[in-house]
C-alpha cells in the first residue's frame, strides 16, 4: 500500500480521542472529509476525473448536464415560467456541470436564461475562483454559498436545487446488530492507529430510523445510517419555496440497502480510482462514500412538503430526456465514422444496465408547490423509440 502523510490530521482526530474518550464512526468520518484545511472535501486538489480518484457521469460526456439542464427548462415551463428562476447546484465541485447546464439552458431556452440565477454551493472554500474563471461567461447570473448558508436557514428560492453524487458523502453512523441489540461503531485510539468498538447508540434516532423503515438487521449484520442526510433534506425543503429537487446519486430502496445480502453495509473508500475498504488509512486524502437511502429521502421529504414526482434509474431518465435526440445531433456532427463510434462507446456508459452507470445510479425529483408536473422522465417509454 502506498504510503501518504495523514500525520496532520490523524493526531488531530487521535487528540480527541484522547481527551473526549471514543467518538462515533460518524464524527471520524465527518473529520476524515470536512475538517478545515485537512479533509478530503475541504482542502484543495482534484478529487474528480483522470487526476482524482473517482468519476462521476459528468466526467464521461457534457451530454449529462445537456439532460439535466433539458429538465430544468421543462421544470420552469411546468410551473407557468416564473420569474425569478434559481438554479442551485449542491455539491458544485469546480464547476464542469454547472457550466454544462448553463450553456445549454442559454442554448435551448433564451427567455429561462435571461430571468434566470445560478447558485454554487460548495464546501471546500478554493474552488470558489476556480469556478470563478472556468465559468466566466455566466458570471453574471452567478452567486456563491456555503452548505452552512444551506443547513442555517439562510437561502430562500423559487426554482430548482440539484445534486450530483452528494449525499453519498455526507458522514454516516455505523451499526451493527449484536445478541444484546443493536450497538453503534466508535472509533478508539490505539496508539498512533485507530480502533473500532461497539457501544450503545449516541442517539435513539438510530434505533427509529431502522424502526420507522421495518429493517431488522440480521446478527453481525452492519449498516449504515444517513442522519444527515434527513437534515440536508429539511434545510432544502426550508429553502425552497416553491419547485423541484433533483437527487442523482447512487443508492437503492430501503428493502435492498438494509437486506442481508449487505452484510457489511456499503461503506467503501477511493483512492486514485482503486477501492479501499479500510477507513482508518489515509486519513483525509481518500473518499469515503456510502450509498443512499432513497426510501428515507422520499418518506422524509412527504412531510416537509416535496412530494416525489418521479423515481428511477439514470439510464431511464437520460433516455427521457432525450438522451437519443443528442446522440443523433452528436453523430450528425461527427466528421468520421470512428468519431461516430466513439460517441456511441462513450455514451453508453451513461446508461448502460448491468452494473454500468445507467442502473448503478437512481434519480429522485421531489416537487414542492407545483401538482402534477409532466416533466420529461415521466415521458412514456413505448413513444421514445
Amino acid at each position: 500500500m502506498e504510503q501518504v502523510d495523514d500525520s496532520a490530521l490523524r493526531n488531530i482526530i487521535l487528540g480527541r480521542i484522547r481527551e473526549r474518550g471514543a467518538i462515533p464512526f460518524v464524527d471520524f468520518m465527518a473529520a476524515c472529509l470536512y475538517e478545515p484545511g485537512l479533509g478530503y472535501y475541504t482542502s484543495p486538489g482534484r478529487k474528480v476525473g483522470a487526476e482524482g480518484d473517482f468519476y462521476t457521469s459528468i466526467n464521461v460526456h457534457r451530454v449529462f448536464g445537456r439532460l439535466v439542464a433539458r429538465e430544468i427548462c421543462r421544470m420552469w415551463e411546468v410551473m407557468g415560467s416564473p420569474a425569478p428562476f434559481e438554479v442551485v447546484e449542491a455539491g458544485a465541485g469546480h464547476g464542469q456541470l454547472a457550466k454544462d447546464v448553463l450553456d445549454t439552458i442559454r442554448e435551448l431556452n433564451g427567455e429561462l436564461y435571461a430571468i434566470l440565477s445560478f447558485r454554487l454551493v460548495e464546501a471546500e472554500p478554493s474552488l470558489a475562483e476556480v469556478q470563478r474563471q472556468f465559468l466566466a461567461d455566466h458570471l453574471p447570473k452567478l452567486s456563491w454559498s456555503t452548505p452552512a448558508d444551506l443547513a442555517e436557514g439562510r437561502l430562500r428560492f423559487t426554482g430548482c436545487l440539484y445534486s450530483n453524487e452528494l449525499i453519498d458523502s455526507f458522514p454516516v453512523h455505523l451499526v451493527e446488530m449484536t445478541p444484546e441489540g443493536l450497538r453503534e461503531v466508535y472509533v478508539a485510539a490505539a496508539g498512533d492507529r485507530f480502533a473500532e468498538t461497539l457501544e450503545p447508540p449516541s442517539t435513539p434516532e438510530l434505533e427509529g430510523y431502522l424502526a420507522r423503515l421495518g429493517v431488522t438487521l440480521d446478527p453481525g449484520q452492519r449498516a449504515e445510517i444517513n442522519l444527515n442526510a434527513v437534515r440536508w433534506l429539511a434545510s432544502v425543503a426550508t429553502a425552497l419555496q416553491r419547485g423541484f429537487v433533483l437527487t442523482i446519486d447512487y443508492g437503492y430502496l430501503a428493502p435492498e440497502l438494509y437486506g442481508p445480502m449487505r452484510r457489511n453495509g456499503t461503506l467503501l473508500c477511493y483512492w486514485r480510482h482503486t477501492i479501499e475498504e479500510d477507513p482508518y488509512v489515509r486519513v483525509g486524502k481518500q473518499d469515503m462514500t456510502t450509498h443512499v437511502d432513497f426510501t428515507t429521502l422520499m418518506t422524509q421529504g412527504e412531510p416537509l412538503g416535496l412530494k416525489k414526482a418521479w423515481y428511477g434509474e439514470q439510464y431511464r431518465f437520460l433516455v427521457a430526456a432525450g438522451m437519443m435526440e443528442e446522440m443523433m445531433a452528436l453523430e450528425a456532427a461527427a466528421t468520421t465514422e470512428e468519431e461516430r463510434l466513439k460517441i456511441r462507446l462513450t455514451l453508453k456508459k451513461l446508461v448502460l444496465p448491468d452494473g454500468g452507470m445507467g442502473d448503478t445510479f437512481k434519480v429522485l425529483v421531489q416537487a414542492k408547490g407545483v401538482e402534477n408536473p409532466r416533466l420529461l422522465c415521466m415521458r412514456d417509454w413505448g413513444k421514445l423509440f
